[in-house]
C-alpha cells in the first residue's frame, strides 16, 4: 500500500518472520509466525548513515536453533529475542542509502532481517557484491558464510597436505560439500557421511568424494570408519558431534587435526551427550580446534580469489534447496533437523 506525499514518503507492506519465545529441544514451525501487518517507509531517516534494503535470499542454518535458546552465551552470540524479527546473513538490494559507500541498486550481503525490507543502521560488516556472474543465491551459501566457513576451517584450522585422509560428517550440507571438494582439489582421499541414500549418491557422483556412507545404516560407527580408513584419519571436519566424534577419536592418526565447525546432533538435546574417547587425543597428539565464521572474517577476499575461478571452471559445484516465499521460511528452517533439505537451504524472498 502507498501513502500520499510522493516517492520519498512511500510506505509499503513489510512481511516479517517473528520469533515467538525461547525454545528447548527442536524448534517447531509454531515457534515462529508470519506478521503481515507491518509497514515500512522506503527511505532512510534524515541524517542516517544506514541503508534501506530489499531482501532477496535468506539462508537457513542449523545453528539458528541455538539462537532461539535463552541458555546461549549472549556475550558471544546475538540470540533471537521473543516477539522480534529474526536476523541472519542475507542477500539484499539497496533501495535507499545514507552511506557514501553504498548507492541505490547495489547488491549486498550481510546481517539483515527475515523480512521483505530491512533498515540497517550498522553497515560495518555489510559487503557489496562485486561478482554478479554467479547466481545471487550463492551469497547465501557457497560465496557467503557457509563457503567462507568451509574455506577457513579446512585451510586455516586443518592445515591440509596433499594425500592426507579426510573425513567429513554432515557432508552433503552447505559447508560439508565444499570442504570435500576443497580436499579433492588438493589431492586428498575424502570420505563423507550423510543421512540418506540420495545424499550418499550425491557425495560420490556430484561432489566426487572417494567414498560416502549413510550413518543411519551403520550399527557400529567405529567399525564403519575403520572400513573406510584402514590407515586412520588425518583430518576430521566436525559438523555432528556425539557418537560420531567418539568414533572418529578412535580412528585418528598420530598428529591428526579436527576442525570443530558444528555439532548438530547436540543442538536440540535437553541433556548433551558425553564424549568418552578424548584420552585418545593424548595418545595420538591430536589437535582439535573449534572456530566460528567471524574468527576468519578478514580472509573473505582471499577466499573469493580461490573459489570464484573454480566455480567458473566447473571444478567446484554447489547444490541448493530453494524454498519460495518468506512464508516458507519457518518450515524450511525446521526441516533442516529432520534432513528434508538436499544441499544448502535457502529461502527466496523476492527476485532482484
Amino acid at each position: 500500500m502507498a501513502s500520499g506525499g510522493g516517492e520519498n514518503e512511500l510506505e509499503v507492506s513489510n512481511k516479517q518472520v517473528i520469533f515467538k519465545n525461547y525454545v528447548s529441544g527442536f524448534p517447531k514451525e509454531s515457534d515462529m509466525y508470519l506478521n503481515t501487518n507491518g509497514t515500512i517507509k522506503l527511505k532512510v531517516p534524515e541524517g542516517s548513515n544506514g541503508l534501506l534494503v530489499k531482501n532477496l535470499y535468506l539462508p537457513c542454518d542449523p545453528y539458528m536453533c541455538n539462537l532461539m535458546k535463552k541458555s546461549i552465551n549472549t556475550k558471544m552470540f546475538t540470540i533471537f529475542f521473543p516477539s522480534a524479527n529474526m536476523t541472519r546473513f542475507d542477500v539484499a538490494k539497496v533501495v535507499d542509502s545514507g552511506n557514501p559507500k553504498f548507492k541505490k541498486g547495489d547488491l549486498v550481503w550481510g546481517k539483515t532481517g527475515w523480512e521483505e525490507y530491512s533498515l540497517i543502521t550498522d553497515v560495518q560488516n555489510l559487503l557489496k557484491i562485486e561478482h554478479t556472474d554467479v547466481p545471487l543465491s550463492y551469497y547465501s551459501g557457497i560465496l557467503g558464510m557457509p563457503g567462507s566457513t568451509a574455506y577457513s576451517g579446512f585451510y586455516e584450522v586443518c592445515s591440509p597436505k596433499k594425500g592426507e585422509y579426510v573425513f567429513i560428517s554432515a557432508a552433503s550440507g552447505a559447508v560439508g560439500q565444499l570442504v570435500g571438494q576443497f580436499a579433492k582439489l588438493l589431492g586428498c582421499y575424502v570420505v563423507g557421511s550423510a543421512g540418506s541414500k540420495e545424499k550418499v549418491d550425491l557425495l560420490k557422483n556430484k561432489f566426487k568424494f572417494d567414498e560416502a556412507f549413510n550413518y543411519k545404516e551403520e550399527p557400529d560407527l567405529v567399525a564403519a570408519l575403520k572400513r573406510y580408513f584402514p590407515e586412520g584419519i588425518d583430518i576430521y571436519f566436525e559438523n555432528v558431534g556425539g557418537k560420531m566424534l567418539d568414533a572418529v577419536l578412535l580412528n585418528m592418526r598420530t598428529h591428526g587435526r579436527i576442525a570443530v565447525c558444528g555439532m548438530i546432533s547436540q543442538y536440540n538435546l535437553e541433556k548433551l551427550e558425553g564424549v568418552h574417547n578424548l584420552v585418545h587425543m593424548i595418545y595420538k597428539r591430536v589437535h582439535m580446534k573449534a572456530f566460528v565464521f567471524s574468527d576468519y572474517y578478514h580472509l573473505y577476499p582471499k577466499f573469493l580469489d580461490l573459489v570464484l575461478p573454480h566455480i567458473a571452471e566447473g571444478k567446484i559445484v554447489y547444490l541448493e534447496d530453494i524454498a519460495e516465499g518468506l512464508e516458507s521460511g519457518p518450515a524450511a528452517l525446521v526441516g533442516l533437523f529432520s534432513g528434508l533439505n538436499v544441499g544448502k537451504q535457502v529461502v527466496l524472498v523476492a527476485q532482484e
